[in-house]
């Protein structure tokens, strides 16, 4: 379904089902806290 939609850079490579995203304390979400837990950093 995403190829027909989606451009090439912007399909997702792979899908990883987690618990719980890392949040700050003001409740964003910590986005180097994901590269970690993925291993690209």
């Amino acid at each position: 379904m995403a190829k027909k939609q989606l451009t090439g850079y912007k399909r997702p490579r792979h899908i990883q089902f987690v618990d719980e995203l890392p949040k700050s304390n003001v409740g964003k979400i910590l986005r180097k806290e994901l590269r970690k837990m993925e291993g690209l950093e």
